[in-house]
């Protein structure tokens, strides 16, 4: 592809009707560069990035082509030379050719993103045309009336697109400040490769078309004004209107910080636990009823409200506290989590919206500032307990070496995938004669409390466990020592290593001095209870490993870094806003380009940053065909459908199309639903190796449709049917997994190939979380790259 930038370029007439964020700063600038963060959480992802380089350089050459290699062999060569041995004069002609090399694969890196921006935006404009030819003309957005004027205006855009890639690589704009075009493009690829990539040329594009028609121009103020998030506590008046006392317990795992806030919630005449997991809240809900105390489960797919009674507790998720509700106490679980990008919002929310004259916060330490900041601002009373772990934890000098035969009696081993544990359970009972139990949240609850109860008795064979990392979260058992499978984790888009924070909050659950089954023993007996943790006999130490030695350095370095305090939390725009927003612009205004604009226009306060709006902007592009009201499309971008899975996404069309015309919503006519895979026999199943896939689709999909009956129930009426096709699925699910097998070696192969793309994309993150490094990432071919088709884009969120 010929695209080489032209040096006669000069700006379209049109280019002062473009919207400002394509302006481009002049080279004159005193740096295009960020800051690179110093120390915590950043410095352990270099670190880790840099070792990664060194020992697997090899594993990761062999997944790029052709002319790429030459500069992986160079990296190779840099990141294997010795810097102590090489004296003044060699390291300085080292770093000259190094600066050289960058400077060139840097060159190398954007004419390969320019060249696959032009692809992608050949098929942006293809969908663009088609849309355009297939609407009438009072539904046309964006002003255009011909096939013409798209041309004619694409044409505008590709040479905008050609400038600020010229920009960046004369005269080095690359920030967000100074080149913010470039920065958006190249940042979508990045975190979302040609899936983001295509959505965010379409909405530039998009943007770019706004710009020009005519009074455009004078509604940036008041989009400024509508989007003003600096205040988001005066979004909650009730709660503002009483004198809370937050008190924040923090501390490592094993420190008591979440029995004694619980202890305060049990006290209360009335309250809130809200947690991050449905297995959390179920335990909670479990507890509080072996209490005797009436207790509500509320999960976004289930709601148990005790009868007969006007007061009770409610147990739920985080993103379902009722806000609504004036309590005495309430405890928000993992309030870290209040800085994640993509969830982080819900526990801002809860923090400010929450009306409890008590509210008790339990984390981890370096979230003490922010919460800090955030009760100055609301004019809450902080109060800060810190705690410390009440037994001894250490990381091991060796790994299990791959072998499973190593294994002692109490071990639990962590994994990230229900087919990893279930193969890894079968392993563990084949090469040791002992049984094995299993734990993760996807277990019906009796089922999971049975298993845990059978690991933590030492009378019988069940000598080990394997569980996610859901164990992480407050799933207090037995454990004498945990065990990573491996360092990295599939979150939804790729394999990413373990977070600081991720490896000793579950590492830290070795050495536990309670289980889950004794706290409702507990509950049980109040005397008992109210010994406390220090009326607990001598715990033994806690210890933490891996099990291949290539994953336990990451792990030791973990545990001897900290994490970075957190400085912002987590928010996302609310649906009155969103409404008032969407009313600024011509009928027929696509809902993700008005989401994708709120988002560009957003004023943040210096306390909060915006979460990732890429859920929401793939579910409102998925639904843009079917008509419904602006508030049901609101309440739809929050539904939990995978936009991974192409099932889910036939299943939410068909779902978004029972809605927008308020009929056919019965369970068993809706014939995206794969009600026959059902119909399989269990021994057929077992011997397909894509059933699995099948049943994991439907079963997600009945959870998506349990979550719309509790806010569509005139459309979606089966309730009752859902619930009893869900405990069908999850029986197959679990015969289907307690009859997998896999070979060790197969294991190990998966272990060491998620290894390889954890490194992949951890090069990648270094990248956004350091400022402008684009020298440190090369690109694959076009050819490889531009597989996913724009339309198809959504469903590979």
């Amino acid at each position: 592809m010929r695209f080489l930038y032209n040096a006669s370029w000069v700006a379209p007439r049109s280019f002062a009707s473009v919207p400002r964020c394509f302006y481009i700063r002049p080279s004159s600038s005193s740096s295009s560069r960020t800051p690179n963060a110093q120390s915590g959480e950043y410095s352990f992802v270099r670190k880790v990035g840099q070792r990664i380089k060194e020992d697997n350089i090899s594993a990761l050459r062999a997944n790029l082509k052709g002319h790429h290699n030459a500069h992986i062999r160079d990296e190779e060569t840099w990141a294997k030379t010795d810097s102590k041995t090489i004296d003044d004069k060699q390291t300085s002609t080292l770093t000259g050719n190094q600066s050289v090399r960058s400077a060139k694969k840097s060159r190398h890196n954007q004419d390969m993103l320019l060249a696959l921006v032009e692809d992608r935006f050949v098929h942006v404009v293809a969908a663009m045309k088609k849309s355009l030819l297939a609407s009438d003309f009072k539904d046309r957005p964006f002003g255009l009336r011909t096939v013409v004027e798209l041309e004619r205006s694409a044409r505008v855009f590709r040479d905008l697109v050609r400038h600020s890639f010229m920009q960046a690589s004369r005269a080095g704009l690359t920030s967000r400040t100074d080149n913010p075009l470039f920065w958006n493009i190249r940042n979508a690829f990045i975190k979302y490769e040609c899936v983001g990539l295509s959505r965010e040329l379409r909405y530039a594009f998009q943007s770019c078309l706004a710009g020009s028609m005519p009074g455009q121009t004078s509604l940036v103020d008041a989009h400024h004004k509508l989007a003003d998030m600096r205040f988001p506590y005066e979004w909650f008046p009730e709660a503002r209107s009483i004198q809370r006392t937050v008190h924040l317990h923090v501390g490592p795992t094993n420190s008591g910080k979440t029995y004694n806030a619980l202890k305060a919630l049990e006290a209360a005449r009335t309250g809130i636990y809200a947690g991050p997991l449905r297995l959390l809240a179920h335990e909670i809900f479990t507890r509080f009823t072996a209490m005797g105390k009436p207790c509500a489960l509320i999960t976004g797919e289930e709601q148990r409200v005790p009868d007969n009674v006007d007061q009770y507790f409610s147990s739920c998720t985080v993103e379902m506290a009722p806000l609504g509700q004036k309590v005495d106490v309430a405890v928000i679980d993992e309030i870290q989590m209040i800085a994640k990008s993509d969830r982080g919002w819900a526990w801002t929310q809860a923090f400010l919206g929450i009306q409890a004259k008590e509210l008790h916060l339990c984390g981890e330490d370096r979230a003490v500032d922010i919460i800090q900041a955030l009760c100055e601002m609301t004019g809450d009373k902080c109060v800060v307990h810190r705690y410390e772990r009440l037994n001894a934890l250490k990381t091991m000098d060796e790994s299990l070496d791959g072998k499973l035969s190593n294994l002692q009696k109490g071990d639990a081993v962590v994994a990230f995938s229900r087919v990893t544990l279930h193969s890894l359970k079968q392993s563990i009972e084949n090469a040791t004669g002992r049984r094995c139990a299993i734990v993760y949240g996807g277990l019906p609850p009796e089922t999971r409390a049975q298993q845990a109860s059978l690991f933590n008795d030492p009378t019988n064979d069940y000598d080990f466990l394997v569980a996610s990392d859901a164990i992480g979260m407050g799933l207090n058992l037995e454990i004498k020592r945990v065990i990573f499978e491996r360092s990295a984790k599939f979150d939804g888009f790729a394999h990413r290593q373990l977070r600081i924070s991720e490896v000793k909050q579950i590492g830290g659950r070795a050495g536990r001095y309670k289980t889950a089954s004794q706290a409702v023993a507990a509950a049980k007996d109040p005397e008992g209870l109210a010994a406390g943790p220090a009326a607990q006999s001598q715990v033994p130490t806690g210890f933490v490993t891996t099990m291949d030695p290539e994953d336990l350095p990451l792990i030791r370095e973990a545990f001897k870094s900290d994490a970075e305090p957190i400085h912002k939390a987590g928010i996302m725009p609310p649906s009155f806003m969103i409404e008032k927003f969407y009313a600024s612009f011509p009928p027929h205004t696509p809902l993700q380009f008005v989401l994708n604009r709120l988002r560009e226009a957003s004023r943040l306060s210096g306390l909060f940053e915006l979460c990732d709006f890429s859920d929401w902007l793939a579910v409102a592009e998925l639904i843009e065909p079917y008509t419904m009201s602006n508030a049901d499309r609101l309440v739809l971008l929050t539904s939990p459908v995978q936009m991974n899975d192409v099932r889910q996404v036939k299943v939410m069309k068909a779902f978004a199309e029972n809605l927008g015309s308020l009929k056919g919503g019965r369970l068993l006519d809706i014939k995206e639903l794969d009600i026959e895979v059902l119909a399989v026999s269990k021994e057929k199943a077992r011997n397909n190796p894509n059933h699995l896939n099948r049943l994991e689709s439907f079963h997600k999909a009945i959870t998506l449709y349990l979550w719309l009956s509790y806010r569509f129930h005139g459309v979606f009426q089966d309730q009752d049917l859902a619930f009893h096709v869900k405990a069908q699925v999850e029986d197959r699910i679990t015969d289907y997994l307690e009859h997998l097998s896999v070979s060790e070696e197969k294991q190990r192969s998966t272990r060491e190939k998620a290894r390889r793309i954890a490194a992949q994309r951890l090069i990648r993150e270094s990248i956004i979380m350091e400022g402008d490094t684009p020298e440190e990432v090369i690109l694959p071919s076009v050819e490889l790259l531009s597989t996913a088709k724009p339309e198809e884009a959504v469903v590979y969120t």
